[in-house]
């Protein structure tokens, strides 16, 4: 699979770099490169390209605004000196950050991560684990032992049958939702996604894993109604 991308970032050094980490990556093919939102956000639409690396910090518009302004299917991956801007990156679902100096193993990492998720949007039911960024790492977790997904504020927490513990990424649970196949998982709350297989005991309409009982909202109820009586007999 390849994936068309694009580049914006204000600083000639920076669009140059990772103009040469887009070549050596097989799988990605560079559609444009800009030195300014305003130029990318008149040429760009005409493109419609999957990923855009792009820089956050720019005169006259930044990073975070044109990243508002894109389509619902491009996937953006922030690249800036500034790591405040990491959560705020996040809260408008960035599929990544990349912190300057960009290395080329990070770079790739990131590509990788938007690869797969291009992947799982065309073939959901091929899908056997996926990678988060937890702790400055990308972690491997495989589908069919994750129990279910809290989101809180800024993070997710992703609760598996080996773990003691749940993995802790930085990302919202909707980027995580729309990264699961919906075949296999199901949002029942605002706060949690449930791995239709792994629900096994559902107590006054809370479902139960261990000693955690998991609400499902108003909103979902219709839905997981639904679920329920086409896995009962």
């Amino acid at each position: 699979m390849t994936l068309t991308c694009a580049i914006v970032d204000d600083e000639p050094l920076a669009l140059n770099l990772l103009e040469s980490y887009v070549k050596k990556t097989p799988f990605l093919s560079l559609q444009g490169k800009y030195s300014s939102a305003i130029q990318a956000m008149k040429e760009l639409p005409a493109k419609s390209v999957d990923l855009i690396f792009l820089d956050i910090q720019m005169p006259d518009l930044n990073g975070l605004e044109f990243s508002r302004m894109v389509s619902e299917r491009t996937r953006i991956v922030f690249v800036t000196a500034f790591e405040q801007y990491a959560l705020e990156g996040y809260r408008v679902n960035a599929l990544d950050y990349l912190l300057k100096p960009v290395s080329y193993i990070d770079f790739l990492q990131a590509a990788n991560k938007a690869l797969q998720w291009f992947e799982l949007v065309q073939k959901p039911e091929e899908l056997e684990s996926i990678f988060v960024k937890s702790d400055y790492k990308l972690v491997q977790i495989e589908l069919k032992k994750i129990l279910y997904i809290e989101g809180l504020k800024d993070y997710i927490k992703i609760y598996t049958e080996e773990q003691p513990k749940p993995i802790l990424s930085l990302m919202s649970l909707k980027a995580m939702e729309e990264l699961l196949p919906a075949s296999r998982f199901m949002r029942v709350h605002r706060s949690f996604i449930v791995q239709k297989d792994k629900i096994k005991v559902i107590d006054r309409g809370r479902i139960v894993f261990d000693k955690t009982y998991i609400p499902v909202s108003e909103s979902y109820k219709s839905e997981f109604q639904h679920f329920l009586d086409g896995r009962s007999k």
